[in-house]
């Protein structure tokens, strides 16, 4: 049986291993993460650079403001409060303060917290004199937070380039001389400011901003995750497809070259499958058959059988003779079941039909072998005792017929006696030939040569019978593994045979054709009267004949000696046109030599 191999689609054959999926996902899920990190970071950043610069433009916008009310208005510390309680009034600022070297509030925009320290953790080693600026978030007492920008105030006019020590300080004198309430440090730069900043609009921004990044990081790794997940099913799928196809093109093969007919039907009742051997068998294309009602194919036993089933019956080898050919009956056996799916519903229904002819001819030649068999050893212990008798009674009448006179009646019985004692003992020899094992020589033979000496045999016969001979023997046989005088006894009684059947004017023709690479075949054509169906069984049965004085023995002793080389005849024939008998032979190269025999 061959089975077609299919083909896959380029690319079909790329398989994407689960771990490999997982892992890919897992960089994705590193990838997001950082991302994340990095923009949550960026934020925090953002937002500490943002609340930053708010607190020094505050802190400047404040000591602008001071340093314009102190050289315009000779402001002192109660304008300065003022000052801040009033700055301290925009969105977003929790407090400004102003800080002495010993971490104290001397000025703050909440008039109870002067005099307080600003902050536990604040002291005056923070408020070291190189201290330039600080920025730290913190959690106030009441539990809000908070971004401190934390400087030196500064609140004077910035010393000018060129000028002595002498001359700033008679300058500062001038343009502030009621500046005496904050001291002299003061003027120094030693006090401190620190702006408060609430960060809850920003800290709030900052988590719309975290939420969204978060909310974008775990889209793109469902995303990406719903890819890998997609692309896994995608192999999947191709996989499971191509295994699919794999096996329903091994499974088509396999049923279609069953050596059996498969035959199934669908819901509907009409064909749906129809193999190789079931159309051999019934004679109907596969193709046109699918799609027909059984009736329109099949012949109407199965029909039948099918009906059977419907009402619950159980078909499980019935054996049936059908009618394939007005005049061809085959013997077959067939199966059949319903078939159901695996919520149980109806499908269809398959007929397994496997044809009887060969089993049932093997039978018959089984049967004839045993026959042959008990027949053969009958006979030959019967012919030993009949030969000795009949030896003796040829010596009698042969010892009578010299007693009487030569034209006399009893001497001419006499000889009939022993023509027929004769005749007789050729019966047994033909008997005893029959009986015995075939002693076959087989060698390596030039099978046409064979077939022309033998008919050289029987030209006369044929010449005075008005039968005219043909030959048609191929030049590429191969030489046969046959016993050469054995084989020319079989082909002698088949043209022997076939002339005898022909009346003046027959012809007989002879062929040899190759029958593949290991077999060679010769076909014996006649035109004669034919073998009737009755007799068909039997011509090959010793001691059956049509002929008045023959003896039944010829083809019988024919087919012993063509199984006996390992071969086979078979005849086909039709009454009124002629027989021709087939003979098939195995090759000579195709059979070991004795040593090579020997050492197998």
């Amino acid at each position: 049986m061959r089975i077609t191999k299919t083909q896959s689609a380029p690319g079909a054959g790329m398989r994407t291993s689960p771990w490999l999926i997982l892992g890919a996902a897992l960089i994705l899920l590193i990838v997001v993460v950082v991302l994340a990190l990095q923009n949550i970071q960026r934020d925090h950043r953002h937002m500490t650079e943002v609340l930053s610069a708010r607190g020094v433009a505050l802190i400047r916008a404040v000591e602008a403001g001071a340093r314009t009310g102190m050289t315009g208005m000779m402001w002192g510390g109660n304008q300065v409060q003022r000052l801040l309680e009033e700055s301290a009034l925009l969105p977003e600022v929790l407090y400004i303060a102003l800080i002495s070297a010993d971490g104290t509030v001397t000025a703050h925009s909440d008039p109870e917290r002067i005099g307080r320290p600003l902050h536990p953790h604040l002291d005056a080693l923070a408020l070291s004199d190189d201290l330039e600026e600080q920025k730290i978030p913190l959690v106030l007492e009441d539990g809000r937070s908070a971004f401190e920008v934390l400087r030196p105030f500064r609140p004077l006019i910035p010393p000018r380039r060129g000028r002595s020590p002498g001359m700033e300080a008679m300058h500062r004198r001038r343009m502030l001389p009621d500046y005496a309430p904050w001291g002299d440090s003061a003027a120094q730069g030693d006090r401190f400011i620190a702006v408060g900043l609430d960060m809850q609009p920003l800290e709030e921004m900052v988590e719309g901003a975290v939420r969204h990044t978060i909310a974008m990081s775990a889209g793109l790794l469902l995303l990406g995750f719903a890819g890998f997940v997609s692309l896994f099913w995608m192999n999947s799928y191709r996989a499971t497809r191509r295994s699919l196809q794999d096996t329903s093109a091994f499974a088509d093969q396999v049923v279609t070259h069953l050596p059996v007919g498969l035959i199934a039907t669908d819901r509907l009742g009409r064909i749906a499958f129809f193999n190789a051997a079931a159309e051999a068998l019934f004679g109907a294309p596969g193709r046109q058959a699918l799609g027909m009602t059984p009736q329109a194919v099949l012949p109407q036993p199965l029909c039948d059988l099918l009906t059977q089933l419907e009402q619950g019956q159980a078909i499980n080898d019935r054996e049936m003779n059908i009618d394939v050919h007005p005049d061809h009956s085959v013997p077959i056996s067939v199966s059949a079941t319903r078939i159901f799916n695996e919520a149980g519903q109806f499908v269809g229904h398959v007929l397994i039909v496997r044809d009887l002819g060969e089993l049932r001819r093997l039978q018959a030649e089984v049967r004839r072998q045993e026959k042959l068999a008990a027949l053969g050893g009958m006979a030959a212990g019967m012919a030993h005792e009949i030969r000795n008798p009949l030896s003796s009674i040829k010596g009698m009448a042969t010892y009578f017929a010299g007693k009487f006179p030569a034209d006399s009646p009893d001497r001419e019985a006499a000889r009939v006696m022993s023509r027929e004692v004769d005749r007789l003992n050729r019966v047994i020899s033909d008997l005893l030939a029959f009986a015995r094992p075939s002693d076959v020589a087989p060698r390596r033979s030039d099978t046409n040569a064979l077939i022309e000496r033998s008919l050289q045999l029987v030209q006369q016969d044929a010449a005075a019978g008005g039968i005219t001979m043909q030959t048609d023997l191929a030049a590429d046989l191969c030489a046969a593994h046959v016993d050469p005088d054995r084989l020319a006894q079989c082909l002698l009684n088949l043209y022997l045979n076939a002339i005898q059947a022909m009346a003046p004017g027959g012809r007989l023709s002879v062929a040899s054709v190759p029958a593949g690479k290991h077999r060679v075949r010769i076909d014996i054509s006649d035109t004669g009267s034919g073998i009737a169906a009755a007799d068909a069984d039997k011509i090959f049965n010793p001691y059956f004949t049509t002929k008045p004085k023959g003896t039944g023995l010829g083809l019988a002793i024919v087919h012993k000696i063509i199984e006996a080389h390992g071969g086979r005849i078979t005849f086909d024939s039709v009454p009124g046109q002629g027989t021709r008998f087939t003979i098939t032979l195995p090759c000579a190269d195709d059979v070991p030599s004795p040593s090579e025999a020997a050492n197998e």
